[in-house]
């Protein structure tokens, strides 16, 4: 182990930790830092005895990394070195270095934040940014830094990629060690462009085959999930019968302890090993004997809506440090080949990392952790990204309609409840689904429930979306050709966990008929109140959720006859106007009202009924978006009806009320003096009356006169000029009317109307009766001149212009010879501005 790179900075390593609380090592992977710098540090004499906590970011690699850590040192698992993983443990009073998943960490910092006895704290891996070690991180720091004076906490983050400048700022300007590593060189080998829609079956197979021909040494797979893996190693058994000498070994995290020890440990001699993976395989854990890397790119990852409050698993392409780390693998024992199935140009599209979890993950459980901290602001911990306010606002509404956060004068507080759930190592929603469920005495039925929830589909290739016929298996297996027996193994025996958990506890209100099927219904809806459903019309139509989105089955599914769904797996974009209905539930409606009663909500609610253009006035009994039951109301309170009556007027518009043109003109006339006088830089008496403004404020101009409107045909009938020229104070009418005058009467004494719906405002005259005038008309104490439309004896334009002197001047010899001929009658003098201005053919006496 001492030839392994790591080891040359383990002595700059040891000095930055006794000088400092706080230190980044960079180490690429393979460099040994998982397996030798806890060794290394184990008998340090700042450690003073006391153990080490060493984070994975996954089940696997935390026991993978506790076995070669207890193997270097001679001894079995659960001695000197031990793990702790969910709902598993092997430690001993003797143990010294404890591996851990991330989020063992913060129950260990929750039951007890001065963590005694721990000297040191290591983040392995931290370039994933996981949510939990991103809090796990901000919890120590706090407890380094508030809670423990002597003997201090140290912490050690550790990464292969990672923007180490950030970090190390993070943690106080903690120094950096680098490792350099050993790394043999990796041959990339680019594929062709990727195609919009294309499988990744076809391609896989094929680069595959053709590593296996080009290339000796064993092969790692990359692909997004566990899905694709079944596929593609379905698709390779048939291949591969005559090649006896390739293992073909999945790994995944859902795959059994057996299962994932075969594709970790080296091919035996003269055969080839061929591991189909996911992400999984891309840091923490060294798979022996690879030489050969295919990577499809992609990764299947869990992404929050804030907006739907729901999370969908997205597939997106990886970032060119993820493609950098998966690449490397093929170059830690000799030099290697990558197959990247993926063009060089689109590579350079890649970003440079991928995302932060925090930044994309839903934050219930993240607000059940900081609500149990007594955090009430995140920003009162120190985070590489801080929670997004959206995500983490929405994860606490979901935690009080849980019963789990109160709300009082101090801020948000954990309820007795929420401690309880805090105690249940699962998502908020499943916690409080056992919990509720335990005490009505449905406590069997939950913990399946919650297994089943927790797992892949125990059916494969099946479109059906009825739960019940899922659990149905734990009991009679056989009566499904489709089942996914290593998933229903991991159900049943997550289930008898979870009922372990739950035993002892108290059963409040007992049901009648706890196996009846209808009690199934009620236990989803009390994990996902979110997602209760109503069919909208008829068997087949789409559902509405209580949290007001659209969802539909994919294909014909049984459960459209039922009216009332709660849905607990939804698919498909965000951009997608309906979610797709993956795992559901029927719900009677019932038993929402007699169990579900805390979810339900009555509301006075006035609505207006586009069919009959009226509005109406009910008493609905409702959750969340959903309408159980309406009542007609005797009466309306007046402030609610003229805020429903605006909320029609805002819909619709402002054309839904009875405007004239000459109110249109007064309109525009107010809002030209307004613009003047903001152009000139001052403050304007003219208040501003544009049309977004008034849908703005219509509570306050036009609801006082809607007493008598009922129906859409009343709008008509409302005075909406005496409404909206009182909004205008004295002496500002007489001022509108100085200003910017309705008409302009011109030299043969014709008051010709101004028409202000252009800018500047348009004049439109007879070009004789202005013979005489030097100069254009202007209004607004001269600030805006009038655009002339100067018409022929027709009443057609001849000209348009604001500079009526420079028509005199130029261009009005031109229309004079034009319109002498054809209107030879009419007057068209030589000096116009001599002439006299005539509303006749030719002056008086001409």
């Amino acid at each position: 182990m001492q030839d392994l790179p790591v080891s040359q900075v383990i002595p700059a390593l040891q000095q930055q930790l006794a000088a400092h609380p706080s230190v980044v090592l960079q180490a690429p992977p393979g460099a040994g830092k998982t397996t030798l710098v806890p060794l290394a540090l184990l008998q340090a004499d700042w450690l003073a005895g006391q153990k080490i906590i060493l984070l994975e970011p996954r089940r696997l690699a935390a026991r993978a990394a506790a076995e070669r850590l207890a193997q270097l040192l001679g001894e079995e698992v659960g001695q000197t070195v031990g793990y702790r993983i969910r709902l598993e443990s092997r430690i001993s009073a003797q143990t010294r270095i404890e591996v851990v998943t991330e989020g063992i960490l913060q129950r260990l910092l929750q039951a007890d934040p001065e963590l005694p006895g721990v000297g040191l704290v290591i983040f392995d891996e931290f370039h994933e940014r996981s949510l939990d070690a991103d809090l796990g991180l901000a919890l120590c720091l706090q407890t380094q830094q508030y809670l423990r004076d002597s003997p201090p906490l140290k912490l050690l983050v550790m990464s292969a990629t990672l923007d180490s400048a950030a970090v190390c700022a993070l943690l106080g300007e903690a120094p950096l060690v680098r490792s350099d590593g050993r790394q043999y060189p990796v041959e990339v080998r680019w594929g062709a462009p990727w195609q919009t829609g294309e499988r990744i079956e076809s391609r896989v197979l094929q680069t595959v085959m053709q590593a296996l021909d080009e290339e000796p040494g064993s092969l790692l797979v990359f692909l997004p999930g566990t899905a694709e893996i079944r596929r593609v190693h379905e698709h390779l058994s048939e291949r591969l019968q005559q090649r006896p000498d390739i293992v073909l070994a999945p790994l995944y995290g859902d795959l059994t302890l057996a299962e994932q020890r075969r594709a970790i440990s080296p091919a035996a001699d003269g055969r080839r090993k061929l591991v189909l993976a996911t992400n999984i395989a891309e840091t923490s854990l060294t798979i022996e004997g690879i030489r050969v890397v295919v990577d499809a790119g992609l990764a299947r990852e869990a992404a929050f809506d804030p907006q739907s409050g729901m999370s969908r698993l997205q597939t997106r392409r990886v970032s060119r440090a993820s493609a950098e780390q998966r690449a490397g693998r093929a170059g830690r024992l000799q030099p290697g080949v990558c197959y990247r199935l993926w063009s060089a140009s689109q590579h350079e599209q890649l970003a440079p990392r991928a995302e932060a979890e925090i930044l994309q993950a839903d934050l219930a459980p993240l607000a059940l952790q900081l609500a149990q901290w007594g955090i009430q602001q995140s920003s009162e911990l120190a985070w590489l990204d801080q929670p997004p306010a959206a995500a983490l606002a929405q994860g606490r509404e979901l935690l009080q309609r849980l019963g789990a956060l109160q709300q009082d004068a101090r801020g948000w507080q954990l309820s007795e409840h929420g401690q309880a759930m805090l105690g249940l190592p699962m998502h908020p929603r499943l916690a409080h689904m056992l919990l509720r469920g335990q005490a009505l005495g449905l406590g069997r039925q939950a913990c399946r429930l919650a297994a089943l929830l927790g797992e892949r589909d125990l059916l494969r290739g099946v479109a059906d979306a009825d739960i019940q016929r899922r659990l149905a298996l734990f009991d009679d297996p056989r009566a499904e050709a489709a089942v996914d027996r290593g998933a229903l193994q991991r159900a049943r025996q997550l289930a008898g966990q979870w009922q372990r958990l739950i035993d002892g506890l108290p059963v409040h209100q007992a049901v009648p008929d706890p196996a009846a099927e209808h009690w199934i219904g009620v236990l989803l809806a009390l994990a996902y109140p979110d997602r209760v459903a109503q069919r909208r019309g008829d068997p087949g139509s789409d559902y509405r959720l209580a949290n007001g989105r659209a969802a539909a089955f994919a294909e014909v599914d049984a459960l459209r006859q039922q009216r009332w769904l709660v849905v607990a797996s939804l698919g498909g974009h965000a951009a997608q106007r309906q979610a797709r209905i993956f795992l559901a539930a029927a719900l009677d409606e019932g038993l929402i009202r007699s169990h579900l009663s805390e979810l339900l909500s009555s509301e006075d609610a006035l609505a207006w009924d586009p069919r009959s253009e009226t509005l109406l006035a009910e008493r609905q009994l409702r959750l969340g978006a959903l309408v159980l039951a309406r009542e007609p109301l005797a009466s309306i309170d007046p402030a609610q009806r003229s805020r429903a009556l605006c909320a029609v007027v805002r819909k619709q518009g402002l054309t839904l009320l009875p405007w004239t043109p000459a109110l249109r003109q007064w309109q525009a006339r107010i809002a030209l003096l307004r613009g003047l006088d903001l152009q000139a830089g001052q403050a304007s008496d003219w208040p501003d009356l544009s049309d977004q403004t008034l849908l703005d404020s219509l509570e306050q101009w036009l609801a006082p006169y809607l007493e008598r409107v009922t129906r859409l045909s009343h709008f008509a009938s409302l005075d909406l000029p005496a409404i909206l020229t009182a909004l205008l104070p004295w002496p500002l009418p007489q001022r509108l009317d100085e200003l910017a005058p309705t008409h302009w009467t011109v030299p043969t004494g014709s008051r010709i109307r101004i028409d202000y719906a252009e800018s500047p405002p348009v004049l439109a005259v007879r070009l004789q009766e202005l013979f005489g005038s030097a100069e254009s008309p202007r209004i607004a104490d001269g600030r805006v001149t009038l655009k002339l439309h100067l018409l022929s004896p027709a009443q057609r334009p001849l000209q348009v212009t604001s500079d009526l002197a420079g028509f005199w001047r130029g261009s009005y010899a031109e229309v004079k010879k034009d319109m002498k001929g054809r209107y030879p009658k009419h007057y068209w003098p030589d000096d116009p501005l001599q002439a006299e201005p005539t509303r006749r053919a030719k002056p008086r006496g001409g």
